[in-house]
């Protein structure tokens, strides 16, 4: 066999090898995440709880924030039927549902969260 027949057989036994490590390497994380798997929703409910008590700490300022963007809004609505541009009555409707939505989200909040944990849980 020339040194040439022995590089070829060579590199394609070394190319086969190749394939069959990449195919080891496949299957040793599938099935390492098999044992994984079920940390995941326990690292989610954790990053959701962590979200939630820094969102809790920014709810007064949010609700604020909602409340002048709401009056920012009803005030741009007003300067325009002042200048005798009528606003559509898509973005009249989306105002006051907007407004609903933060009156309900600011006077109503236990009620909204039980709503919300109900239709998670599956009952209704």
């Amino acid at each position: 066999m020339s040194p040439i027949e022995e590089n070829q057989s060579t590199s394609k036994s070394g190319s086969t090898s190749t394939v069959v490590a990449s195919l080891a390497a496949l299957g040793s994380v599938i099935a390492a995440s098999s044992c994984c798997l079920p940390l995941l929703p326990f690292l989610f409910a954790a990053g959701a709880a962590g979200t939630s008590a820094f969102v809790a700490q920014l709810r007064p300022y949010l609700l604020v924030l909602s409340v002048l963007l709401i009056a920012f809004g009803f005030y741009k609505s007003w300067r325009a039927k002042q200048c005798n541009c009528k606003p559509s009555r898509i973005s009249t409707f989306l105002l006051w549902f907007s407004a609903f939505v933060v009156f309900v989200f600011i006077f109503f909040p236990q009620v909204i969260a039980n709503l919300v944990a109900d239709l998670l849980a599956g009952k209704s």
